[in-house]
């Protein structure tokens, strides 16, 4: 099987060590995994905020990138949620607009084979026990990508139950959102603002040390408000969870 790394805008430029962390956690299950240089955006933001034509190219980009993998892999549940669910939509879209289905054709093959980091592992690698160590109180922030997007269910818990030394509490009003939502924050602030502080006020009484998602964009929302009431918590992505061992632990 060849597997190919996206590692999506946002961890590329913030969060490198989410990167790491898969590759390291992948190869300790036997995967040989591939970092395709040449990767860049897969259009979400610009889809997002309706600039779709020009998301385009983009995504014909993603599949001439990764179109020769088996399978590609990536630590966000939005980004795998763009391929997977908004490439059908942008193909069909061209062809209603008369542009025929030479779109559709280009990013037909690499939906079926892109998984988010949780998927991959339970559904394609069938394990839950990585053989992870953790020894820390962590609660868990299903995203709305992952939770209704691609319905990852149960995947990650089952993951983080199996971590040794993890104490998992549950976290009250789960699913709802964060209020990251990507320009939603920026174009509603202030109901931004108060779904973080929700969010966070709702983790704090969990008594866990860390809040444990599977997307650093909303990990980025929530920390940022961590931050700004001082909680003393911190938000770790779950590859960096699943990637420590009592050999190489994480901080």
């Amino acid at each position: 099987m060849r597997v190919a790394l996206f590692l999506t805008c946002v961890n590329d430029t913030l969060y490198p060590d989410t990167g790491k962390a898969v590759v390291r956690l992948l190869t300790r299950l036997g995967v040989d995994v591939d970092f395709p240089v040449a990767q860049t955006c897969c259009g979400q933001a610009h889809y997002n905020t309706g600039y779709r034509h020009e998301a385009e190219p983009l995504a014909r980009h993603f599949a001439e990138v990764f179109g020769a993998y088996d399978a590609i892999v990536t630590p966000s549940g939005s980004c795998g949620a763009m391929v997977r669910e908004l490439y059908p939509r942008m193909g069909e879209r061209a062809r209603a607009e008369g542009r025929g289905g030479a779109l559709a054709d280009v990013l037909a093959p690499v939906v079926p084979k892109t998984y988010e980091l949780t998927e991959f592992l339970v559904d394609v690698l069938g394990v839950t026990d990585v053989g992870a160590y953790y020894p820390h109180k962590v609660t868990y922030h299903p995203t709305c990508h992952g939770l209704r997007g691609l319905r990852l269910g149960d995947r990650p818990r089952r993951l983080l139950e199996a971590v040794k030394g993890l104490e998992l509490m549950e976290l009250p009003g789960a699913e709802e959102c964060c209020g990251f939502g990507g320009t939603f924050a920026l174009k509603n602030s202030d109901v931004s603002a108060a779904m973080g502080v929700d969010k966070v006020r709702n983790a704090e009484s969990t008594g866990a040390e860390v809040l444990c998602a599977a997307d650093n964009s909303c990990l980025m929302h929530i920390g940022g408000t961590m931050a700004r009431l001082r909680t003393g918590m911190r938000p770790v992505h779950i590859a960096e969870i699943l990637a420590s061992t009592e050999e190489e632990p994480a901080v």
